[in-house]
């Protein structure tokens, strides 16, 4: 059987051939695009520019009439003749001495007799603390008995004071405030109540818990050792809020 086709014009004779080669070029190619580096470059725009003829302007000068400046003044005239005019009136030098006394100067001695020196006693406000007072103040009406029912007056005394003048404040009833106010005032050596301080949650409350105790009445001041003293003394304030 003869073969038709010649086998020297085969197509598919060398394609491996050809594969091997084109798959080279294109690795080589692919190669060269990774390695190519690029850089920038500086764009310049040169153009040209053309000048026409320079347009001469002439400025026209102007005479301005300035007045001219004054003329200087003339220099001052010195007279020929000087005369010397003697001075008549003599002064006299006036000498101050000195007021220090140096170590030359003798010093009086004076020695001041037990007779001539006043002694003037100072009395000291003494305050001494309600729990170690000989004898507390004691409030209208409780006069007599031992030193413990005076205390106990005393302090009785101040509670019904106390609730005898409460008012509850009509702006704090509105704002429904409510707490416990603390007053510290002090009871002289004259009996009075002075020094009134209080510390509350708002100032409406410590300025009612004042006016209560402002109205304290005098008293028949402390004593310690048989002597007058003043005397702190704190009492807490509770103003509560009830709703209706």
């Amino acid at each position: 059987m003869q073969v038709k086709k010649n086998p020297d014009v085969e197509v598919g004779r060398n394609s491996s051939l050809y594969f091997a080669v084109g798959l080279n070029l294109m690795l080589l190619i692919t190669y060269i695009m990774f390695e190519h580096k690029t850089y920038e470059q500086d764009v310049t725009a040169r153009d040209i520019v053309q000048v026409d003829d320079f347009i001469e302007e002439d400025i026209p000068i102007v005479n301005l009439d300035v007045p001219p400046p004054p003329p200087p003044p003339p220099p001052a005239l010195v007279p020929d003749d000087i005369k010397v005019v003697e001075d008549q009136v003599e002064v006299e030098e006036t000498i101050i001495e000195s007021s220090e006394i140096g170590q030359s100067d003798a010093i009086e001695e004076y020695v001041a007799s037990v007779e001539e020196v006043d002694v003037e006693e100072v009395e000291d406000d003494i305050e001494v603390p309600f729990a170690v007072i000989e004898n507390v103040p004691v409030f209208p009406g409780c006069e007599g008995g031992t030193k413990q029912q005076q205390i106990d007056c005393f302090q009785a005394k101040m509670l019904e004071h106390v609730n005898n003048n409460f008012k509850y404040p009509e702006r704090a009833l509105e704002l429904e405030m409510h707490g416990k106010v603390y007053v510290l005032f002090v009871i002289d050596k004259n009996g009075n109540v002075t020094k009134i301080r209080s510390r509350g949650p708002d100032k409406i409350l410590e300025k009612e818990a004042e006016r209560i105790i402002s109205l304290l009445p005098k008293m028949t001041p402390g004593k310690q050792r048989g002597r007058a003293v003043s005397m702190p003394y704190s009492i807490p304030i509770h103003f509560k809020y009830e709703q209706q």
